[in-house]
């Protein structure tokens, strides 16, 4: 793999962009509680806010299932003889479901960015003396659809000079592909590569790391599972890759100290 540089997002740029993004969000569903006309239907607001809550927080995230909740309106439901007397305005109280559901999340990620900020105040001596794997992954990631073609994964390979891929199906990640998969499960078998596909190759067992954990660890894990790369999490969501080639640029580091 050639030479990597940290060049991509930080977990901190990543977190403001989320903020922005759900502040944008809850500004974009004022309008539907002032009954307001605007050209996006509700079922497309819908549609769009469960794809960013999936995005953030996971596909199968109580925060998912708490906006699906809300929208369906059963939160709001009372006893036959309230609704018949036209008391409760079950469409409104859907509307406001799901707007407390988008300010739990604004919240979430406003908690999430003041300690991340604490965190990075606290561990920057940590971070200086280059331990930690933080400072050699890769947060110039790379992802490739479970239904495209190994073909396809063969030139993303070229393209970005890489040798893995995250699999994700939409809204998550569910595996890994990497060279050794192709001559492995692919070149060996004979396998067309313009059919077969990357859920059928893919390494689907993830084995992570925390970006604040040591590199020793690191190197424990990719020995212990024997691979040679080793996706890299912040709160549990993967944000970049560690690879082999990148521990030995960080001894190359220390033996030059």
């Amino acid at each position: 793999m050639a030479k990597r540089v940290r060049t991509g997002l930080t977990r901190r740029d990543i977190l403001e962009r989320y903020l922005e993004r759900f502040k944008r969000q809850i500004d974009k569903f004022q309008p539907f509680l002032s009954r307001k006309r605007v050209a996006l239907s509700i079922d497309e607001f819908d549609e769009e806010t469960e794809e960013l809550i999936a995005q953030v927080f996971g596909a199968a995230s109580d925060q998912v299932e708490a906006y699906l909740y809300a929208k369906s309106g059963e939160a709001a439901l009372l006893p036959e003889e309230a609704q018949e007397t036209g008391v409760h305005d079950i469409e409104r109280e859907s509307l406001q479901q799901r707007r407390q559901v988008l300010e739990s999340c604004l919240a979430d990620l406003e908690m999430r960015y003041r300690l991340l900020a604490r965190r990075h105040e606290n561990q920057k001596s940590v971070y200086a003396d280059r331990t930690v794997v933080q400072y050699y992954a890769s947060y110039d990631t790379r992802s490739i659809s479970c239904t495209a073609t190994i073909r396809e994964v063969g030139k993303m390979f070229q393209k970005y000079r890489i040798d893995a891929l995250l699999v994700d199906d939409g809204s998550r990640y569910i595996g890994i592909i990497t060279d050794s998969d192709l001559s492995r499960k692919v070149i060996a078998k004979g396998l067309d590569p313009a059919t077969t596909t990357v859920a059928s190759c893919m390494s689907r067992s993830i084995v992570t790391i925390e970006e604040d954990e040591p590199l020793a660890d690191a190197l424990a894990l990719m020995k212990k599972h024997m691979i040679r790369h080793l996706p890299v999490t912040a709160d549990g969501t993967i944000i970049g890759v560690l690879s082999a080639s990148d521990l030995i640029r960080a001894l190359e580091d220390r033996l030059a100290v």
